[in-house]
């Protein structure tokens, strides 16, 4: 079993929607925004959801890429042949998680690297593998350890996938892997690092963010308590907090 260097995982999940999950572990998405910090680095699993993501969405996001990927030269993607659900589809390593703003303004990068920015947080995915035979399996909220069994079954099935514009994410410190994480690295807006967005990537941005805004709603959100290795729903969160204000007007016997 694999220990990994966040918290206290060993073998940490995340379950993502379709399309999302397909194009990260084929290589296409490079950056898994969330609106939360990853509290992991290193091997991430890869599940995909229950929900079959309808035509319109699937559409959007290969536009999305298209475009960015058409940004740096590359024409001839080849997308996934389907996007199966309710699957463990294989894995990818997490090797920072930095700022929307710090990514678009890291010059160093692609700039299709850059655009794909488009969320509070940037988790920063390299080398992706994927499973020969996807396995079936029921996903949860936030990150999650997969169960020994399935990762004994799983770790043997895996496949490295060929990128078609595979990105190095330089770590600023290469002693600490927890280095590149928000605040990490300069951000700002001067003229050299605006990116330059045409009107058809203008409508690819826009219609990926449509997309990606059905599963927006706050009653989907999920967060990770520090130091915790379970997922706690913002509302059950809330109502932890009031519990503990409301301790001191408790009676004791």
């Amino acid at each position: 079993m694999r220990r990994n260097n966040g918290g206290n995982y060993t073998n940490p999940c995340l379950t993502m929607h379709q399309p999302w999950a397909s194009l990260l572990i084929h290589g296409l998405k490079r950056v898994e925004g969330r609106s939360w910090p990853s509290p992991i680095r290193g091997r991430l699993w890869i599940h995909a959801a229950s929900k079959v993501p309808e035509p319109e969405t699937i559409k959007a996001m290969e536009d999305f890429y298209r475009e960015i990927y058409a940004v740096n030269g590359i024409t001839d993607l080849k997308f996934p042949e389907n996007y199966p659900i309710s699957r463990l589809l294989g894995c990818v390593e997490v090797v920072g998680c930095i700022k929307c703003e710090e990514l678009q303004c890291w010059e160093e990068m692609p700039e299709g690297v850059r655009l794909e920015g488009q969320t509070d947080y940037c988790w920063l995915c390299e080398q992706p593998q994927k499973l020969i035979i996807p396995f079936e399996m029921r996903g949860r909220q936030g990150v999650y350890n997969l169960e020994r069994k399935i990762y004994d079954a799983a770790v043997r099935g895996l496949r490295p996938i060929e990128a078609p514009y595979p990105v190095k994410f330089p770590l600023p410190d290469p002693t600490d892997s927890f280095s590149l994480k928000p605040g990490s690295l300069k951000s700002g807006t001067s003229k050299s690092s605006k990116l330059g967005i045409s009107s058809s990537l203008g409508e690819a941005i826009a219609g990926a963010r449509e997309a990606a805004s059905q599963f927006s709603k706050e009653k989907t959100e999920s967060s990770i308590i520090p130091g915790a290795d379970s997922t706690v729903s913002m509302r059950t969160r809330n109502k932890l907090k009031e519990k503990d204000q409301n301790v001191d007007g408790t009676n004791r016997n």
